[in-house]
């Protein structure tokens, strides 16, 4: 977990997109997430976590459901939500943060 909190605290924003191969909203999810990794360009960091593979850091961070979203800025959580998240609201939630 050192490099992930490494990720966490630096100076860069941190959308973190914990999902499994097996989940279907998660196969939903995917999509909207590469469309707004290429919008929001250099604005924040994206990082998918299989919560199969990373079950101790999905059950430290209280992941009890896939897909969940985790916006982190200058280490801090700053936003949480479990579920399918439209392109335009994550956008929005990234637009709200990144001041």
């Amino acid at each position: 977990m050192s490099k992930f909190g490494d990720l966490l605290n630096s100076n860069a924003m941190v959308l973190v997109d914990f999902h499994a191969t097996w989940c279907g909203p998660c196969k939903m999810l995917s999509p909207i997430i590469e469309r707004v990794a290429k919008k929001a360009g250099k604005s924040v960091r994206i990082v998918k976590i299989d919560v199969d593979k990373n079950q101790s850091l999905a059950n430290t961070l209280g992941v009890r459901g896939v897909p969940t979203l985790i916006l982190y800025k200058n280490g801090s959580q700053v936003w949480r939500q479990s579920g399918v998240v439209q392109e335009r609201d994550l956008l929005s939630i990234i637009g709200q943060h990144s001041n």
